[in-house]
């Protein structure tokens, strides 16, 4: 997915040297979380929203150096990287910078969003399935392998979670009918965490709990 023609330049950049008052007015008239501070025309950091409360407009940008945070990306940064970049640093823009460390202009969030919207994996028919499994015990190769072999398109895969070892990974699979494919995930020890279709593993467990309450209360 190319999004370098979602690079804009209507958002400034200010430079080091001068008073906070107009950057405080950018972020009162804006929602963005962040703006980019150049010296002598090279980026050197961004200033955050979430430190207006401590500007006075009367200092300079340089008496803040020490809260510029660094985070920036370049025309060649692959979307996927960008979307990292925006999630690592909680924030809803970035600047893009040549390479000379000029800054050529800025990524906003929602633009890139709504590329990544525009893309297969949101678009083409089929069904989500979110499998976890140990963090050392997963395989790329072998999930698409395991989708494919139940004559079923693997449209996407991405980690979605991460945490005391174990992996979350929401699959797009061109299937509305994810049944077999859970169950053949399951005999290779991957846990189904959710499917948007219904999953027969699972109401087949509905029906023996019936079963047994009816038992129970006889």
């Amino acid at each position: 997915m190319q999004i370098q023609n979602r690079i804009i330049t209507t958002v400034p950049v200010f430079e080091v040297s001068e008073t906070l008052a107009d950057v405080i007015r950018f972020f009162e008239e804006t929602t963005f979380s962040h703006v980019a501070v150049s010296e002598n025309g090279a980026y050197i950091g961004s200033l955050s929203e979430n430190d207006l409360a401590c500007f006075e407009p009367n200092k300079t940008i340089d008496e803040f150096r020490v809260d510029l945070e660094t985070f920036s990306v370049t025309k060649e940064t692959s979307w996927l990287d960008v979307l990292e970049m925006f999630s690592r640093n909680q924030a809803n823009i970035l600047p893009v910078l040549d390479e000379n460390h000029v800054i050529t202009g800025y990524y906003d969030l929602e633009d890139v969003v709504a590329d990544f919207i525009d893309t297969p994996f949101f678009k083409e028919p089929g069904g989500i399935l979110v499998i976890a499994t140990g963090i050392k015990d997963y395989s790329f190769s072998e999930i698409a392998q395991i989708v494919e072999g139940n004559n079923a398109r693997l449209l996407g895969a991405f980690i979605t979670d991460s945490q005391n070892d174990v992996v979350q990974i929401t699959l797009k699979i061109g299937t509305l009918n994810l049944n077999e494919v859970a169950q053949t995930f399951r005999r290779y020890n991957y846990t189904i965490v959710f499917g948007n279709s219904d999953d027969q593993f699972l109401e087949d467990l509905k029906q023996r709990s019936d079963y047994l309450e009816k038992y129970l209360n006889v």
